[in-house]
């Protein structure tokens, strides 16, 4: 594999995990300004 191909596939596993982490993040803001429970379980 050459330098260029394993950046690409650097680069495309560091976007991936960006997304996923910043789609939880965005989730846990609104679940607090909404007063929500983030996955979603009653545990009072």
């Amino acid at each position: 594999m050459t330098l260029t191909q394993k950046r690409m596939i650097l680069l495309l596993a560091v976007m991936v995990i960006a997304f996923i982490l910043g789609r939880l993040a965005m989730r846990a803001f609104m679940n607090f300004l909404l007063g929500g429970t983030l996955f979603g379980g009653n545990f009072l």
